[in-house]
């Protein structure tokens, strides 16, 4: 029953929210642009339960690692879904007669719809929680740093740089990273006085998330963690939810070249196991967590799916561009001899992170067991 609760239940939840989301994209606009829609599926395989409302069958399928929509004229053969033969009307409304640009919009909906739902989820937590902010409190300065040398003490709070106001910790590093060796004023507030320090940052070499060595410029003054919270409105919260998926969106994909460039090992790829391990952990601290654990997840759905790899919805719009530019679409065989290789990449891919996902889970229980 625990794992049923914390860890199943979530997981269909959380994958079953972010596939509908993404088809959900493909249909609305295959429908606002009057292409005929046969088939909705969340899952795929054999059908577990469908119904037809209309001229399209909407069914949830055995399999729930993804989601389909299914248009007219979206693959040969597709007269066979129909039961009656299919009139000039209909054959005017198929895929594969649009223009390239509506079938690019149909296709790229689908991730645009994941972003949109990042966006959506990032902004009702903010409406609802608002948002924590980590204040430029001085929590630690190194003996013989810059701000050392300055005066400055711990405990004190930075209120403004060369004059502009300081709010946060991340406005204080942005203030400094590209100042090294300038003389800059410091504002600083400490206890009930109000008092200024010429500090001079100095390069310093430091690692980013990924481990690589960076240069910038520092002071020598570590954060004391404290944070402030504020309310937002729908506007502001708007904003910074769109920060916010803007700002998962650059990191995923700054993560995917780091994974090609060797960075970052591909052993720490994860999967369907690795995620559901994590919802059920998310799960069991708080069901809240998940709303901002299914924002990060779908972003990464909808970059994934746009890499330009056959048979993802990526290399359809590069097909698609193609054609765009050519004026007609690749060969049947040069589009089939593609979408192999792209079947090929993904099994690949996921080979790999299901390997990855069973090494992480005996590493974990041989850990335990010692």
């Amino acid at each position: 029953m625990h794992v049923m609760l914390y860890y199943i239940l979530p997981l269909i939840l959380v994958l079953g929210v972010l596939i509908f989301c993404h088809e959900l994209g493909h249909f609305l606009v295959a429908k606002f642009f009057d292409v005929k829609v046969l088939r909705f599926s969340l899952g795929f395989g054999s059908k577990i339960f469908g119904r037809r409302i209309g001229e399209t069958e909407y069914r949830i399928s055995a399999i729930p690692l993804g989601g389909y929509v299914k248009m007219l004229g979206e693959n040969e053969g597709d007269e066979e879904e129909e039961e009656e033969p299919l009139s000039p009307a209909d054959l005017k409304r198929a895929f594969n007669v649009q223009h390239p640009l509506k079938r690019i919009a149909i296709v790229a909906a689908g991730p645009a719809f994941n972003f949109f739902l990042a966006f959506l989820l990032f902004c009702g937590l903010h409406l609802v929680m608002g948002t924590q902010i980590m204040t430029a409190d001085v929590g630690q300065v190194r003996e013989g740093s810059p701000a050392h040398q300055a005066g400055i003490q711990k405990d004190d709070r930075i209120l403004a740089v060369e004059g502009r106001p300081v709010d946060s910790w991340n406005a204080l590093k942005d203030a400094v990273k590209d100042r090294a060796g300038d003389p800059l004023v410091f504002l600083v507030a400490r206890g009930e006085r109000t008092l200024e320090f010429i500090v001079t940052p100095e390069l310093s070499t430091t690692k980013n998330l990924f481990g690589e060595e960076i240069r910038t410029a520092l002071i020598g003054i570590v954060a004391a963690g404290n944070f402030r919270h504020v309310k937002l409105g729908p506007l502001d919260a708007s904003v910074e939810a769109a920060k916010k998926t803007w700002e998962i969106t650059e990191l995923t994909l700054l993560t995917v070249v780091k994974l090609f460039q060797r960075v970052i090992p591909m052993d720490t790829v994860g999967g369907p196991i690795m995620i559901g391990q994590l919802t059920g952990q998310l799960a069991q601290e708080s069901f809240a967590h998940l709303i901002p654990f299914t924002a990060v997840i779908s972003v990464n759905l909808g970059i994934l799916n746009l890499l330009p790899v056959p048979i993802l919805d990526g290399g359809v719009i590069l097909f698609l561009l193609v054609e765009l530019i050519l004026g007609k679409p690749l060969s049947q065989r040069k589009r089939e001899l593609a979408q192999k290789a792209g079947l090929f990449i993904l099994i690949t891919l996921m080979v790999v992170v299901f390997y990855n996902d069973i090494a992480r889970l005996i590493r974990q229980f041989l850990q335990t067991a010692s």
